[in-house]
């Protein structure tokens, strides 16, 4: 492994502790009674407190210093000062241990009393401090210049979404996000407990995958023998639970898709999904709105909600636009009674990408998502879809080749989907077996499967029944003004991360790598080569194996060649 100037340097802070008989990482509870938010809130001169958290920035003036504490709940400044830490002869404490061996990022433990510095700010005086966890890798550290620009910010994207740990720490308004989603859970639960229907869980790994169109993932059991796969979606299950006497079932579903990742698509995301019995398509309608503008208010305590440039507004109730109106709007085009042929021509005239395995339901879908979707900013019900779109769903009650469905659009994106479910088992087994046409046609997110079963239990008798799904991850985007769904989840699926090779590294090697960690400025590749003091064959050996292993780089700037540590 190789370490860093500054990893190497705590490592031997570490071993000082130990030989001074400091526990860096104790095993004792160690009880805190106060918080820098309850500290803030019931604040009064000389009370004391206990209070743990992270050392953030310190300001080391002689015998004092001034410091930053950060728990759960925010910042606070705290002071150390050696006669108060250290009562009797023994400054050790202090001297040794506060002002040499604890760093930026350490976990430490604080008994004091409060106090208002000449300035104003509500200030930690420390009578007592214990190192509750030594950190062995430093933080990084943002430096703002003369001009207040911010240089070395933990702001690169792939590193924050891979270090997410790492973010939380140093970029305390990311917390805020994730606190936003969990009130945004607890609001829609009390909003279905509140209206009598049961939180339930459904399998994760199952015998088929159905309950919508995408590309599973697939594993195996071993002592069944059999493939099994990652769910794409729980409402087969959940029907299930309608057709044994359940009036009203909801679940927060973790949901598996083996397909492209981008800004708003995750390989692993979160469904809420909702069946209640003896309703339909218009009351879920209804519903929605209503269970939303209350999540909204729950989690900016507001209906409004900024998303880049667009002030978005949940409150209820939401515009209602048919497909083939929406279609008809913004390319001229009726849908209405037209052939897949016709819909393939339309959709190439007007620049769509098209194949031979798009059925009517793909085509239109295409048309839709091209031409329509984008100019759907406030919340909008898009209603009454074809029945080739929507194989789960009731054929509508008034108009021929439409079924009882509706998306929600919010900045053109969907964020949840509901239908009059189906549940005449005959015409649901024939919708079933269009679907396996388009999949042995060469549609990969058509159905591939039949499930039987599902087909017995609605031979059983499913009562009249309306479904709603909503993009759990999606909400809170546009919720907390986020336009990458990896923004809103702690750990998003990334590339492996490029590892350094464990190289084997020989005395001329170890020489060059000790200069350049000497100090932080570059070197100039005549200025290694002199200091290291080796001789010509072993320069270009030693050198040959740092850059091909990629630890350092040499390159021309100017008429400068440097040499620098990647």
């Amino acid at each position: 492994m190789q370490l860093s100037e500054q990893e190497i340097i705590r490592r031997e802070k570490l071993t000082k502790l130990v030989e001074m008989g400091i526990n860096a990482f104790p095993a004792e509870e160690y009880t805190v009674t106060d918080t820098t938010e309850s500290i803030k809130q019931d604040f009064s001169e000389s009370k004391q407190v206990k209070i743990a958290g992270r050392l953030m920035s310190r300001r080391i003036q002689g015998k004092a210093s001034f410091a930053e504490l950060q728990d759960s709940k925010g910042k606070i400044q705290v002071y150390f000062n050696k006669d108060e830490i250290c009562t009797g002869e023994d400054k050790t404490l202090y001297n040794d241990v506060y002002k040499h061996l604890l760093d930026i990022g350490d976990i430490i433990g604080i008994e004091g009393e409060l106090f208002t510095t000449q300035v104003g700010e509500m200030t930690v005086l420390v009578k007592n401090f214990t190192l509750l966890t030594k950190t062995l890798r430093p933080l990084p550290q943002a430096k703002t210049d003369e001009n207040g620009v911010v240089h070395d910010a933990f702001n690169d994207p792939e590193l924050r979404y891979r270090q997410r740990y790492v973010d939380l720490i140093v970029n305390p308004q990311v917390k805020e996000t994730f606190v936003k989603r969990t009130k945004m859970y607890t609001a829609m639960r009390q909003f279905f407990n509140d209206a009598g229907y049961i939180e339930v869980e459904t399998p994760v790994l199952q015998a088929i995958p159905g309950g919508a169109a995408a590309r599973p993932f697939i594993t195996h059991h071993n002592a069944l023998d059999i493939p099994l796969y990652m769910r794409i979606a729980n409402e087969l299950y959940l029907k299930r639970l309608i057709v044994g006497g359940f009036d009203g079932v909801y679940e927060f579903s973790k949901n598996f898709r083996n397909e492209g990742m981008d800004r708003t698509h995750n390989p692993e995301f979160t469904v809420m999904e909702i069946y209640v019995a003896y309703k339909d398509y218009y009351w879920m309608m209804d519903f929605t709105e209503k269970m939303i503008e209350h999540c909204a208010i729950a989690v900016n305590g507001t209906t409004k909600a900024q998303f880049g440039d667009q002030e978005i507004d949940f409150k209820a109730p939401y515009a209602r636009v048919s497909m083939t109106e929406a279609i008809q709007k913004y390319t001229g085009f009726d849908i209405t009674g037209k052939t897949e042929q016709e819909l393939f021509d339309f959709a190439k005239s007007i620049g769509i990408e098209v194949n031979e395995t798009m059925g009517k339901g793909k085509l239109i879908d295409e048309i839709f998502g091209e031409k329509c979707e984008g100019n759907f900013i406030q919340p909008t019900f898009i209603t009454d879809y074809p029945v080739e779109m929507s194989p789960l769903t009731k054929k509508h009650r008034s108009q021929e080749g439409l079924t009882e469905r509706f998306e929600l659009m919010v900045c053109g994106k969907e964020i949840a989907n509901a239908y009059s479910e189906l549940n005449d088992p005959i015409d649901q087994r024939e919708r079933f077996e269009d679907q396996l046409k388009l999949a042995e046609k060469g549609d990969d997110e058509a159905g591939q499967f039949i499930d039987e079963d599902f087909l017995r239990a609605l031979e059983y008798g499913m009562p009249p029944t309306s479904g709603m799904g909503i993009g759990m991850d999606r909400l809170i985007m546009f919720l907390t003004n986020n336009a990458s769904i990896q923004e809103v989840l702690f750990f998003p699926q990334m590339k492996p991360e490029k590892t350094v090779p464990q190289v084997e590294l020989g005395e001329d090697e170890k020489v060059i790598l000790e200069i350049l960690n000497s100090r932080e400025e570059e070197f100039s590749l005549a200025e290694v080569k002199e200091r290291s003091q080796l001789s010509g064959k072993k320069w270009d050996k030693a050198s040959k194996t740092l850059t091909k292993h990629n630890l350092v780089k040499v390159e021309k700037i100017d008429e400068n060649v440097l040499m620098k540590l990647v």
